[in-house]
């Protein structure tokens, strides 16, 4: 095994393992994207790992209410939503090579045994499992050509499904331990019977970490509260972790603040003193200036979200649309503005028609992505809503399709439009399947295999689109298998709802608009923009959004 890999300025790189303690949901993964980003301010180039210990080979067939959002890379690969994390975080582009599932790898390692790679050994999940593992790690590490990677592992430690991972993480420390790093991320519950924060919960996951050969370096204590002393004491003295490096991290109302949080404990100049590395500067001013903006925004502009994905027995999950609620407060900020953000679960209109009206209290509204015909007829009637009560209106991938569908049944007079994902026979299908998926489809390869990733676009001159980007060709992420039909795009445009955005041989529709004189901000766009809007440089498709929700 070799993992002392050199960066090409001849200095080691380094690798830090965020690990989960006491509960899922903790947030390893707002962890890791913020040690990420006071690195950089440091001067370091950071990548990070998301490890997923689940079968699947990607996240593209798990369910958004149990898994949450699922997230796709500029080269197409469907990866777990802490990838959307890393790369707001970042600023950077995540790749396929930076996410790992157990499937994925396991996957791998039977190919190799298939083709003779292991030379006749027997194949044992030790250290053959382990191994792949560490070079996955050093390929998207090279490929980065990152100073420092971050790595983390999903799941609680104590779970059977993560043990090769972490038994890779302890390989990788043996042989070099200046270059390895653990954090372990644990929860500190408050009972509120007792009123007193409760360190036991977290030095058994310490312990848990120590029985599979891993002494945590750094412990980051999530709770409601921040962390005392007494108890940051407490957990150096039983979890032989140094008292300096057991950091406070309580709820907050923005997670862009957990970078600062952490700075305010110095845990950057911790980290690379752990790592024996010399800071190469300390530049979070940008960051700062957004926080800070964040902060001080009073005004409200209100924003409802058109979803299906939100219920999920007694409990609401917005995970489903996470990178879509990221994008609409970056815009939101951006605009001077705080957003108050409301999930709307399309059943309702449904059941209740006549409560589509509730809907004139929004600024703006979004129909995000989604499959399937559960609440489909409800989110056309708020779409039909919006359009005819000039709301402003934003419609992703599915939200596209279907405020086509609107408009082609309720200005064109074509009753039964549809498209053939759901009604296959309908007469006038607005929306239909790309031929090469039809083929896909058929024959059950549904794993990884829509139409996946960034795609140009060529946009037409004079539209709202055109203004908002400000050029002619852009890039978007898609993850579809349906398309617009282009025998109605003549019929559409004559009625005014206009084809702004293309492929570059003007055969696949990635941008429908009303016309101005008709609406002042309706647009439905084939591909993501959620996946490109960062912090500090908000997608100007949302921007726009908001900006008309203002002007309404």
């Amino acid at each position: 095994m070799e993992n002392d890999i050199i960066a090409p300025n001849g200095k080691k790189r380094k690798f830090i393992f965020v690990i989960g303690g006491v509960m899922s949901g903790v947030g390893k993964g707002i962890a890791s994207a913020s040690i990420g980003r006071i690195l950089e301010g440091r001067g370091f180039k950071v990548t990070a790992i998301k490890i997923d210990p689940y079968l699947n080979v990607d996240a593209g067939t798990m369910n958004p209410v149990e898994h949450g959002e699922v997230f796709v890379t500029e080269d197409g690969d469907e990866t777990d939503q802490d990838v959307g994390n890393y790369e707001r975080f970042l600023d950077v582009n995540i790749y396929r090579d930076n996410y790992m599932t157990t499937g994925r790898v396991y996957s791998a390692v039977i190919s190799r045994e298939r083709n003779l790679e292991y030379g006749g050994k027997c194949v044992e999940a030790v250290p053959h499992i382990p191994y792949e593992i560490i070079g996955r790690i050093q390929k998207a590490t090279e490929k980065a050509n990152a100073d420092i990677t971050i790595i983390e592992i999903g799941g609680t430690v104590g779970e059977y499904q993560n043990v090769l991972y972490l038994e890779a993480a302890r390989m990788m420390h043996l042989e070099n331990p200046d270059d390895v790093a653990f954090v372990l991320v644990s929860y500190l519950p408050v009972p509120s019977k007792l009123g007193e924060m409760k360190t036991k919960p977290t030095q058994a996951a310490a312990r848990e970490l120590n029985s599979v050969g891993i002494q945590p370096d750094f412990i980051l204590g999530r709770s409601t509260h921040p962390m005392d002393e007494p108890r940051k004491q407490k957990l150096a003295l039983f979890c032989s972790v140094d008292k300096d490096n057991v950091i406070s991290a309580p709820d907050i109302d923005s997670v862009y603040d957990v970078p600062i949080n952490f700075e305010k404990e110095n845990l950057s100049e911790k980290i690379l003193k752990k790592l024996k590395l010399e800071p190469r500067g300390q530049d979070m001013q940008e960051w700062r200036n957004f926080t800070e903006k964040v902060s001080n925004c009073e005004q409200v502009i209100k924003i409802g979200i058109i979803g299906k994905y939100f219920e999920s027995g007694d409990f609401i999950l917005p995970d489903a649309y996470i990178s879509v609620i990221e994008s609409l407060k970056f815009a939101s900020w951006h605009n001077n503005r705080k957003p108050v953000i409301e999930w709307i679960n399309s059943d309702l209109y449904e059941k209740e028609p006549d409560k589509v009206s509730e809907l004139s209290a929004y600024d703006c509204l979004v129909v995000p992505g989604g499959f399937g015909s559960r609440g489909i007829e409800g989110k056309i009637s708020a779409i039909k809503y919006a359009r005819e009560n000039k709301i402003p209106y934003l419609g992703l991938c599915y939200g596209m399709q279907l405020a086509s569908i609107e408009f082609a049944r309720n200005v064109l007079g074509l009753t039964d439009a549809h498209t053939t994902e759901i009604n296959p026979d309908t007469t006038n299908p607005i929306i239909h399947i790309i031929p090469e998926q039809a083929k896909k489809i058929a024959e059950k390869n549904y794993g990884n295999s829509m139409r996946l990733g960034a795609y140009p676009c060529i946009l037409r001159e004079g539209t709202r689109a055109y203004e908002l980007y400000g050029q002619k060709e852009i890039s978007e992420r898609h993850r579809h298998r349906y398309e617009f039909n282009n025998d109605y795009r003549q019929r559409v445009e004559e009625k005014g709802l206009i084809i702004a955005g293309a492929s570059p041989d003007n055969e696949l529709v990635e941008i429908v608009e009303l016309s101005k004189d008709l609406h002042p901000f309706f647009i439905g766009v084939q591909f993501h923009p959620e996946f490109k809007s960062r912090p500090l440089r908000p997608h100007p498709l949302f921007f726009g959004l908001i900006k008309a929700g203002i002007e309404k």
